[in-house]
This record gives C-alpha cells, structure tokens and sequence, in this order.
C-alpha cells in the first residue's frame, strides 16, 4: 500500500471525528453564548445521552422483533430528550439560583465542574465502572467510496450529524425562537425591555445544547465503547474545537471541529495513537499564542489599543 492509497480513509475517519466535535462544539458554544461562561457540566450531559440510548436499545433489542435502524432511531431520540431535560435541570436548579445572587463567571465555572463531577459519578453509581458496547449490525466489510471504507455505522454518524448542523442552522437563523437567542445572547436586559424572557430563552438553549451533547454520545458511543468518564475527553475537545473556531460562533464551532478533527486523524498518520489528546492541546496553544481569538472570533480591543 503506497503512503497516498491510504489519504482517503483518513480524510473519511477525519470527516466522522470532526462532526461529532462540532456537534458537541456547537451545543457548548450556544450555552457559552447565551449564558457568557464555560458550562463544564456539558460533558456529564454528552454521557448521559449516551447511557441512556444504550437502556433504551438494550431493552427495545431483548423485547423482540424489530429494525436495528428503528430501535437506534428511538434510542437516540430518547437519549436527546433526556440530556436536553437534564441540561435544563442543571440550570434551574444550579445556576439559576447562583445568576440570581449575581455569582461571579468563577463561581459559575467553580458550579459547573462540581455537577460534572456529581453527574460522572452518579452514572457510575447506576451502571458500574465496567465498559459498555452497544451492539447494533453484524460486523461486516463497509462499503467502497473514492477509495476509502465506509461503515454502516460512520454513515449513521455522518447523516445524522449534517441533518441536526443543519436544522440548528436554521432554528438559529431562521425562526422567531432563534432571533431571541440571538437577542438574549447580546443583551439580556434589552431583550427583557423588549418582551423577551431571557430565562425561557435559556431554558431553550440549555434544552438544544444538551440534545446535542447527548447525541454527540450517542454517535461515538455507536463507533467505541461507553464509560463513566467517556465524557470529560470529549468536553476538552469541545472546548478546544470552540476555542481554535472563535469562542461564541457557531460556523466557528463547526470550523474547528473539523480543523482539530482532521488534525488528529492526520496526526496520527506518523505518529502513535496515543498521541492525538497532545495533538489537539498543542493546536491549542498555538492558537492561544498566535490567534487567541480564534478563526472566526472577534479579537478584544483593550483601552490601549
């Protein structure tokens, strides 16, 4: 096998890691832009989303007859329903009070990675350290595109990642629902003056962005294996997809996923596999050191400037 033969997986095994960044990149960046801090807990929701797609195809696959693609289909819209609605738990019980005590971002952040802590650990409490694998079709020789090798499961990833990009794309952009973010995320107390109730708006948002999280789980959850602390990798990705794109901007979000996504698989090319969490952490400070604002972001002026 000549070096290039082997370029075309890699671009394909690039392409499915860089969605499921961006999906987890993009339900963070709409909560960081709502609510102006980093909701560390974000990572807690993207394996509860996983968690429980996997009881409820586990239960749907032993309760008889039945399409694999139907049971995934219900899994996954059950584990999105159910990390929206423990996003939105988290900010009413957790940060709404704090917000309304006026905390500090530090104190947010501070919140925030004790309910990750708290969620991580719950999720072990219930089903046990051991690792999960959620067995869906018989293994078998994928499918030859442009000279790579696709798989049942990576086009399940693949579809299933531009659809909800897309339809976030245009509940953003599009709708009345979406112009309020936008107005909230600008200016809560205009957009109150207005008629819009910011705290409803971030209940929305937290719903979103945790769906998304829990489905980002769920996808990779499809590819490797489901652990408690399956999360907390998955949240430093996010964070960095979101950070090397320009914190606060979705086409940003998607753009350094797929930057930080085919990075790694390209990485990995020469070097060990071991080695794509450095790979992402020194993109990292290379855009810190040369770029801090990101790609897309808008650079900070200060009174110097």
């Amino acid at each position: 096998m000549t070096p290039f033969s082997v370029v075309p997986q890699f671009f394909l095994n690039g392409c499915v890691t860089s969605l499921t960044y961006a999906l987890i990149a993009l339900g963070f960046t709409l909560i960081y832009r709502t609510v102006r801090f980093f909701h560390l807990a974000h990572g807690a929701v993207y394996t509860v989303g996983a968690y429980v797609a996997y009881s409820v195809y586990t239960a749907l696959q032993k309760g008889g007859s039945g399409e694999i693609l139907v049971h995934l289909v219900v899994a996954t819209l059950v584990g999105m329903g159910v990390a929206g609605t423990v996003g939105v738990g988290i900010d009413r019980l957790v940060y709404f009070p704090l917000r309304k005590n006026f905390a500090s971002d530090l104190i947010l952040l501070l919140a925030s990675f004790g309910v990750f802590v708290f969620v991580q650990n719950l999720i072990q409490l219930i089903y046990g350290a051991q690792i999960l694998t959620m067995k869906t079709w018989p293994v078998r020789e994928g499918r030859r595109i442009l000279g790579a090798v696709v798989t049942d499961v990576q086009l399940v990833i693949i579809v299933a990642s531009l659809v909800l990009m897309l339809l976030l794309w245009f509940f953003v952009q599009k709708t009345k629902f979406g112009k309020a973010i936008r107005a909230v995320s600008d200016d809560p107390v205009v957009a109150s003056i207005v008629g819009i109730n910011p705290e409803k708006i971030i209940a929305i948002v937290f719903f979103i962005g945790s769906a998304l999280a829990g489905l980002a789980g769920i996808l990779v959850s499809l590819e490797t294996n489901i652990e408690p602390a399956m999360g907390f990798g998955a949240l430093f990705k996010g964070i960095i997809a979101s950070i090397i794109g320009g914190i606060g901007s979705f086409p940003g979000a998607v753009l350094g996923g797929f930057l930080l996504g085919f990075a790694e698989n390209f990485g990995i090319w020469k070097l060990p596999a071991g080695w794509k969490d450095t790979i992402a952490f020194v993109l990292l400070i290379l855009f810190l050191l040369g770029k801090p604002e990101g790609i897309l972001g808008t650079q900070v002026k200060t009174d110097e400037d």
